[in-house]
């Protein structure tokens, strides 16, 4: 009750922040995500192999902290409201064009901008939420918040197993994947809302007009490098726990169990079921045990599912295992967008947990092109790339670093967002 006690208190102005925040992250994930399910069709079209095409979400991932730079800078020189409307906009715009990509090699490039333009929305959209919350809240809105990142690859899940199968019959003469990058287009719509409905920031107001704003932002990262490198390797292993546990999900199911789109769109809408029960749970908890306790042991509660979602022979046990294991995954992952602002020094709070974010996305962009490589080169005694199998190393091995990364790291549960 304490937790619904926590939301209702937020005004309508908190709301709007928040609620804008949220979708923006859900709709830059639903985005993102729709690659992901449709890698076997773009290599069949273009007459490559999965890990070819792999390599634009490896490509994707390697943009985006550039663009969390870019548009996190922006952010704290110019504010949260106006940034986050042309992010949004942007992205949606990059996910149509890829659409009506010539080539792969076309495709790789409009992915790679699509990762630069959404490497700045989750940095904005969670300094603008958190920012304009009560403290009291944070820990159960950082939960919603990352979770939108599970919303957005349940959606995509689900137009994928429902919509996806007749786009043939709809749309005769253009391929299926190229009909579902442009359903992508949708998310420009929540400009009109941010435009609207939401208010700047009261942290950025504050600090509004003060001179040289933009060369503070730079000063701050510098004085705060030692802090800058710890939540980098930090967010390395948290981007290995997420991407190396989904991104190749939808992959594993078509090529090594050769399941059919429904079965694979809902097993992945299973999975992510558990994903936002698990950040929701773990990141109202997190305001009781504490931001780091939480994170460890969301993800030692990982290891023993490990091989039940890895390697479990039917469906009805791979969906059992999708949904405990992202539990534990996403369980780690609710207590970040308020861990890493608090963290963060609070002139530089649009661009540091972004940058952290995406540039430990850097490092871990090449978990999935890895796996993909890893699958092909231990087959299955079928012949099979053996997805099963490189998912549970990468998922075993970051699950274990990443609760001793953040047990014997910092904390600031509570801290005061002041300009």
């Amino acid at each position: 009750m304490g937790v619904l006690d926590d939301l209702r208190a937020l005004d309508k102005d908190q709301r709007s922040a928040f609620l804008a925040s949220f979708l923006g992250w859900t709709l830059d994930a639903f985005d993102f995500f729709l690659l992901t399910f449709v890698v076997k069709a773009i290599a069949a079209d273009f007459h490559a192999k999965p890990s070819a095409v792999q390599a634009a979400i490896f490509l994707t991932l390697v943009a985006r902290p550039f663009g969390a730079l870019f548009f996190g800078w922006l952010a704290d020189r110019f504010g949260r409201r106006p940034v986050l409307m042309a992010d949004v906009l942007l992205y949606s715009l990059l996910e149509l064009a890829s659409a009506f990509a010539p080539s792969l090699a076309a495709l790789l490039v409009l992915r790679t901008l699509f990762g630069f333009v959404m490497g700045g929305e989750w940095g904005i959209g969670a300094s603008l939420a958190l920012e304009s919350i009560p403290v009291r809240s944070r820990g159960i809105v950082s939960g919603i918040l990352q979770e939108g990142y599970a919303v957005g690859q349940l959606l995509g899940a689900l137009v994928f197993a429902f919509a996806y199968p007749h786009f043939s019959q709809w749309l005769p003469n253009v391929a299926s994947w190229r009909v579902l990058f442009a359903v992508g287009i949708v998310p420009a719509l929540l400009v009109f809302y941010i435009r609207r409905n939401v208010k700047e920031s009261p942290t950025f107001e504050t600090a509004r007009g003060q001179p040289h704003r933009g060369m503070d932002v730079i000063r701050t990262l510098g004085q705060h490098w030692k802090l800058l490198i710890y939540a980098v390797a930090l967010m390395a292993c948290f981007n290995f726990f997420s991407h190396g546990t989904q991104d190749n999900y939808a992959t594993f199911l078509e090529v090594q169990h050769g399941f059919k789109p429904q079965t694979v769109g809902l097993l992945t809408a299973i999975m992510n079921l558990g994903a936002i029960a698990g950040g929701l749970g773990f990141g109202a908890w997190s305001e009781r045990i504490g931001r780091r306790k939480a994170i460890a042991i969301a993800s030692v509660l990982a290891l023993p599912i490990i091989p039940l979602w890895a390697f479990a022979p039917t469906p009805m046990l791979l969906g059992l295992g999708g949904f405990l294991l992202q539990i534990a995954v996403q369980g780690a992952w609710g207590v970040v967008p308020v861990h890493l602002n608090e963290l963060s020094p609070a002139n530089a709070r649009g661009t540091f947990p972004g940058a952290a974010y995406q540039f430990g996305n850097l490092i871990a962009a090449y978990a999935v092109p890895m796996q993909g490589r890893l699958a092909e080169a231990r087959p299955t005694a079928q012949g099979l790339p053996n997805y099963g199998l490189a998912l549970a190393v990468v998922a075993g091995a970051t699950a274990v670093v990443l609760a001793v990364l953040t047990w014997f790291g910092p904390e600031a549960k509570g801290k005061t967002f002041a300009p």
